[in-house]
């Protein structure tokens, strides 16, 4: 990776603590994730809504997936990042794969995020990286990350939301 799309994936990740910040202001779990085009343009933005909209599936990622497949074909997601706070859980690389986004970018990974949310039950995180379920696929989509320039405030959006 050049040193241009390293900074325009740090720019974007940042974006994405933003709007983990926000979720919990909201009073929701601190993820936040944004699709972006080719060019690196936002197309859309999400924060967790699981807690404010008893909605159980209500990840970021897979709540921006639902948006993403109801505004661009598939075609057209093929050619999209998703950049992600924290790396996408089981069920949120699940709805990436099937809205068929071709790269993933993430702040932290699940195994960083899993030693931050410990045995709270609103986490009970899956050891199951995303690069793996998407071995499992039969498509390439690309994976990005951690990025240790955000680390710090990645993992700062989550300090004492935890139990």
């Amino acid at each position: 990776m050049d040193e241009r799309e390293r900074e325009i994936h740090i720019r974007l990740l940042k974006r994405c603590v933003e709007l983990s910040i926000a979720a919990r202001e909201s009073g929701n779990t601190p993820f936040g994730a944004l699709l972006a085009g080719p060019g690196g343009e936002i197309l859309l933005e999400q924060g967790n809504i699981e807690i404010t909209q008893s909605n159980c599936t209500g990840h970021a990622e897979t709540t921006l997936m639902e948006a993403a497949s109801a505004k661009y074909s598939k075609k057209e997601l093929w050619a999209c990042t998703l950049y992600t706070s924290a790396e996408p859980c089981a069920m949120c690389a699940g709805s990436i794969y099937w809205g068929n986004v071709g790269r993933v970018v993430y702040g932290i990974s699940e195994k960083r995020l899993a030693e931050l949310t410990g045995e709270d039950e609103q986490n009970p995180t899956l050891d199951l990286p995303c690069r793996e379920v998407f071995a499992r696929g039969n498509k390439p989509i690309t994976v990005v990350g951690p990025f240790p320039e955000v680390e710090e405030e990645a993992v700062a959006a989550h300090e004492g939301y935890w139990q």
